[in-house]
């Protein structure tokens, strides 16, 4: 029995911290939001009236040295997550980090080195993988159900209408795959349970060195093949699924990203067609109760940072194979 709760604080006032984090904390007893810290002391006093939140820090040093903060919300651009990421394990406190977990597989490595030495958890903030539905198609692939699994294909694929936004900054490590992509990334190397090498990579640019539409085709050791579509921009303008197709049948998941919202998991297989729809709370929810659970001392679970780092090592090899900068460099 725990007495007190895990008191979190937010690094910056991102717009997708109140889905992420404020509203999930509502539905987790054991987790409280009890501080923020933005560049704009305007925008975070304002951020904290809006959600409810108790104490406002003029820096996001100082939210850090707060001592009444067991854990940080890290959703600041890709280009400061390992940043500040390191400083917050440095004054002893437990990090969540938005995903992707930084803008290269060398700072991904650097803050996993650094979770381990200070001791503390490193959680990446793949929330999609804490819904039932994610264990629900391994289980499927693992059973035997489709045969032999021979091709898995993963797309995220959003429309992104907003002129400037930093997903578009090389500077600040934007770019189709370091958003939306990385779970595209994710969701084929969970399915897969292996590591892809990149066969070839198509890309259409927003600037000479940012992506707005990818597709990278992929293979394993063992001889299946891999494919991840995503997008920001283009004419695409929704596609959430995962495939996977096996020498007895096949399996499609509609919007494995956010389950809870909608789902639809169809199997066709030597015995017909069925379709599932897998029941959870929210990703955001389940994800929150994990990562509390993890800095109390539960075993770890499927986005750690090893994982993290090891996602970040395929996002480079990608962007090599498309000819295009690494991010961070």
């Amino acid at each position: 029995m725990h007495d007190s709760k895990v008191r979190i604080g937010i690094l910056g006032a991102a717009r997708i911290a109140p889905m992420a984090l404020v509203r999930p904390a509502r539905a987790v007893p054991d987790a409280q939001v009890v501080a923020v810290a933005a560049r704009d002391p305007v925008r975070a006093e304002r951020f904290a009236r809006k959600h409810g939140i108790p104490r406002v820090h003029t820096s996001y040093d100082a939210l850090l040295a707060d001592p009444e903060i067991d854990a940080v919300y890290n959703p600041l651009p890709n280009s400061l997550h390992c940043e500040w990421t390191l400083r917050a394990l440095a004054a002893g406190k437990h990090v969540l980090c938005e995903k992707p977990l930084a803008s290269n597989a060398d700072e991904a490595q650097r803050m996993a080195e650094a979770a381990d030495a200070a001791g503390r958890v490193l959680i990446e903030a793949f929330h999609w993988r804490h819904h039932p539905l994610a264990a629900r198609m391994r289980e499927i692939l693992r059973s035997g159900e489709l045969g032999e699994i021979r091709h898995i294909e993963t797309a995220t694929c959003i429309p992104l209408l907003i002129p400037g936004d930093i997903r578009f900054r090389y500077e600040l490590a934007g770019g189709a795959l370091m958003d939306i992509g990385s779970y595209a990334v994710n969701m084929l190397r969970w399915l897969a349970d292996a590591e892809p090498e990149v066969v070839s990579v198509e890309t259409r640019l927003l600037s000479p060195q940012v992506d707005r539409w990818l597709r990278a085709d992929l293979r394993f050791a063992d001889g299946r093949t891999g494919r991840i579509t995503c997008s920001l921009l283009s004419s695409t303008l929704l596609r959430l699924e995962n495939r996977v197709v096996g020498s007895r049948g096949t399996l499609h998941a509609f919007n494995p990203l956010a389950p809870h919202f909608y789902n639809r998991l169809t199997v066709q297989g030597p015995d017909g067609r069925r379709r599932e729809r897998v029941t959870g709370d929210a990703t955001y929810t389940h994800q929150l109760r994990h990562f509390v659970a993890r800095v109390r001392g539960a075993p770890p679970g499927p986005t750690e940072a090893g994982d993290g780092v090891a996602n970040m090592r395929a996002i480079d090899a990608i962007y090599r194979g498309a000819g295009l900068p690494l991010r961070g460099i």
